[in-house]
């Protein structure tokens, strides 16, 4: 077993160096509903989208189902915002409970605001359109999840999500009226291990598995990814300590991109106050991510809240906020 641990970390760390020069700028296809690949969660984000397998709790509901059996409580719940680029705003929220000896189950709600988008066209004006008033365009996903210990070592979970996705009306050639809606369903399902080497752990994921979508003619997939990770306290190395340095690496292969590595890290001081930081590699716009976390006890409950700063060249700051609570 730590031959095999060994070998994972060999495997990642010369991913990190080997798939970024193979695959640099590699554009594989197109996928649609793409609010589903960003992050819900301001931990997440600031450590570059790398905890696949570092850390549980709500969180795991967007990251990694197997995650949400981790809890050391009996409820964990978080709201977040996103601010991302264009004045879209993405909300979230997670909830996962505990049932000794039965598991553990999840709820996740994901919902894309995208603004105020006016409506236009062809028209015989003199600049060739009109404008149609406001379009009614929107984005959700709810999901249901579940994740149980298999062994003192192994976890594993598994999501089914409902998906909707809305583009408002549009005029065909035939001067027939349509509403772009489509629902369906999607599923992950994911992993984590731990040899039994100090914290070191490891895992996997497949988030997004679903049929292909159409609205008219043209049908497309949704953003279909695996994922492998490791991670680990690496003070672990030093001996007895207080506050924790765990790093994260994971490495990830898209549907619609080629191979990507993501690297994060997170210290924890006093059991307080958490910095972070962390690097999404072969990314068109993004790149280095930062932020911190503040967590306290109140009466019988302890209460978190995270910021998240993302770096998103050409467009303005992205930034999330997410406030949880656990017991």
């Amino acid at each position: 077993m730590k031959k095999l641990m060994i070998y994972f970390t060999v495997l990642l760390i010369v991913a990190a160096f080997v798939l970024p020069a193979q695959s640099a700028m590699k554009k594989l296809g197109q996928t649609g509903l793409k609010f589903l690949s960003i992050d819900m969660t301001a931990r997440a984000a600031a450590m570059g989208s790398a905890t696949l397998v570092a850390g549980g709790g709500a969180e795991s509901v967007f990251i990694n189902p197997a995650g949400i059996a981790e809890i050391p409580g009996t409820v964990d719940f978080f709201v977040g915002q996103t601010s991302w680029i264009a004045d879209i705003t993405y909300n979230s929220l997670g909830l996962v409970y505990k049932m000794e000896n039965i598991g553990t189950f999840g709820l996740s709600v994901r919902y894309s605001d995208y603004g105020e988008i006016v409506g236009a066209q062809v028209a015989p004006t003199t600049v060739g359109y009109e404008k149609t008033g406001d379009v009614d365009v929107g984005a959700y996903s709810i999901g249901l999840s579940y994740a149980r210990y298999l062994s003192t070592k192994f976890i594993v979970g598994g999501q089914v999500k409902m998906i909707h996705q809305s583009l408002g009306e549009s005029l065909l050639n035939d001067e027939t009226t349509v509403q772009n809606e489509l629902t369906n369903v999607a599923f992950d399902f994911g992993t984590i291990f731990y040899p039994g080497w100090k914290s070191f752990r490891f895992g996997m994921s497949v988030r997004n598995f679903s049929e292909e979508l159409k609205y008219q003619k043209e049908s497309f997939q949704i953003p279909l990814s695996f994922t492998i990770g490791v991670a680990m306290d690496v003070l672990d190395l030093m001996g007895e300590h207080k506050d924790p340095l765990l790093i994260s690496v994971d490495a990830i292969h898209p549907r619609d991109y080629a191979e990507r590595l993501h690297l994060g890290a997170e210290y924890v001081l006093m059991d307080m106050l958490a910095l972070r930081v962390g690097y999404k590699t072969n990314y068109d716009v993004e790149g280095l991510t930062a932020g911190a976390g503040f967590q306290v006890d109140v009466t019988g409950f302890k209460l978190n809240i995270d910021y998240a700063y993302t770096d998103v060249e050409f467009f303005d700051t992205v930034n999330r906020f997410t406030v949880g609570f656990s017991f």
